[in-house]
């Protein structure tokens, strides 16, 4: 229970003392691997909790810390190819290094310590803490673009934040008039039928918002796309492919708790209309995109669209597959990312107009940058085309068909756009010398290729994990 957050912290530590060296340079792997392995432990292991109560696990939060742990596995194995790469050019020197490697594990720590949480003061707490370290990773180049992304994404997100931690004062509130003055997941949910209706609605309403604004959601989405492009690869593969989920975890929390206390129709109206807004905003935004890194950054809006709009269904088909999308993105998009930062590095541009004959200048990582791509349009053989499957088939059956069928209208105008992007990328004539991709970089994007289609065939041993942690968010028959 408690390792999950002292693996990191400890790693954080020893960087910040030791540096970012050849002996440490894999430390942040190892310590992935850790939480990883403490996260496979913990499916088997029930509910449990410790340190009195603040750390709770059930099977929502052990699938969550394993997303972290897989995502964060990959990111740290691509780290020290990527620094090398980037100390190699001038753009990064050793105190930045340091830096980097106390940061990147205090934000996975971070991390498992929100999906841990057992209440949402310290799940706030602990959101605002990734804020707060992830701000010095994105501005990591000190470039003028990178310091205002910086700057913007602290701006909102902190706006964001505020309005979710004013949403806790107001179920506070109405907990203490209830005369269960507690913020516990469980005790908020027992007693949820107690709260005034009036004041969960607008606490509700703040949560979503102030949560939703971390999760990449519109209409508090921008500064997603200018902090995702300007972070180092490896961090935006932690920011997109897990950061926003975990954000999400906290409005699947928040779900249980309304559903109880307001009933279902009030959040799932309040979701479908960020859900669809989410694509839209997305669909719009990725027909005129010149950068690929941003294309991928606007990409992840329309996927936290997406679980947004299975988390409004609510039935037990749609939070499975809500979970299942989760993890999908996760192993796609950081594969994505990872890739972009490496082609970043060879040529120099983030630009898609940089980039013409990938195919032939380097075919390794243009297969897994495609393959990545096609993961993440949702086809198959990976996980993501089962999980929109099951959330499209589980949105008819509950009803909300005209949702379902907005949604793959707006997916339809994505799925074009970023063909075309990458079509222009992956295609045409050879324009410069071949790039290789050095195989500490190679390994952890065909193995997160290879995890994500292995999900889309089969679920083995995380079906029963879906199915229970799907009950946990609250699901209905």
């Amino acid at each position: 229970m408690i390792a999950p957050v002292a693996v990191p912290a400890a790693a954080a530590c020893v960087y910040a003392v030791l540096g970012w060296n050849r002996v440490t340079a894999w430390l942040g792997a190892l310590s992935a691997a850790g939480l990883l392995a403490c996260a496979i432990a913990l499916t088997t292991a029930g509910r449990r909790d410790a340190l009195s109560g603040l750390l709770v696990s059930d099977a929502l939060s052990a699938f969550m810390l394993l997303v972290i742990g897989a995502v964060a596995l990959l990111a740290m194995l691509a780290s020290p190819a990527y620094l090398a790469a980037e100390l190699a050019a001038g753009h990064t020197q050793p105190r930045a290094m340091r830096r980097y490697g106390a940061l990147t594990q205090a934000f996975i720590a971070a991390m498992a310590l929100a999906v841990l949480a057992s209440s949402l003061g310290l799940l706030w707490v602990a959101i605002e803490a990734t804020t707060i370290l992830t701000a010095f990773l994105v501005g990591h180049r000190h470039t003028r673009q990178a310091t205002e992304a910086a700057w913007k994404y602290v701006v909102i997100c902190s706006v964001g934040i505020a309005l979710a931690l004013l949403g806790i004062v107001m179920a506070y509130y109405a907990a203490t008039h209830a005369g269960v003055p507690s913020l516990d997941w469980a005790v908020l949910a027992e007693h949820a039928g107690r709260l005034d209706p009036g004041v969960m609605r607008i606490a509700v309403m703040l949560l979503v918002l102030g949560f939703g604004t971390k999760a990449g959601l519109a209409p508090m989405h921008a500064w997603l796309p200018d902090a995702h492009s300007q972070a180092p690869a490896p961090v935006s593969a932690l920011m997109s492919g897990v950061l926003l989920s975990v954000a999400f975890y906290a409005i699947l929390r928040v779900k249980v708790i309304a559903d109880a206390a307001l009933g279902a129709e009030f959040i799932r109206a309040l979701l479908i209309i960020v859900a669809l807004a989410s694509l839209a905003v997305a669909a719009l935004l990725l027909l005129g995109q010149r950068d690929y890194k941003r294309l991928l950054a606007y990409s992840s809006i329309e996927h936290m669209g997406l679980l947004a709009l299975g988390a409004a269904i609510g039935n037990t088909l749609a939070l499975a597959a809500v979970l299942l999308h989760i993890l999908g993105h996760g192993l796609g998009k950081s594969v994505l990312f990872l890739s972009a930062g490496h082609l970043h590095q060879a040529l120099g541009s983030s630009s898609i107009h940089a980039v013409r004959g990938l195919a032939a200048r380097a075919p390794l990582l243009a297969g897994t940058f495609a393959l990545g791509i096609l993961a993440l349009l949702g086809l198959p053989p990976f996980s993501l085309f089962a999980s929109e499957l099951g959330i499209a088939r589980a949105g008819f059956a509950a009803g909300l068909g005209w949702a379902v069928a907005a949604a793959l209208v707006l997916m339809l105008v994505i799925v074009a756009a970023i063909g075309h992007h990458t079509r222009r990328m992956l295609l045409g004539g050879e324009t410069g010398k071949a790039i290789t991709l050095p195989r500490t970089v190679a390994v952890p994007l065909v193995t997160g290729l290879a995890a994500c289609a292995i999900l889309g065939i089969t679920l083995g041993p995380l079906h029963p994990l879906l199915q229970a942690a799907a009950t946990i968010a609250g699901a209905t028959p």
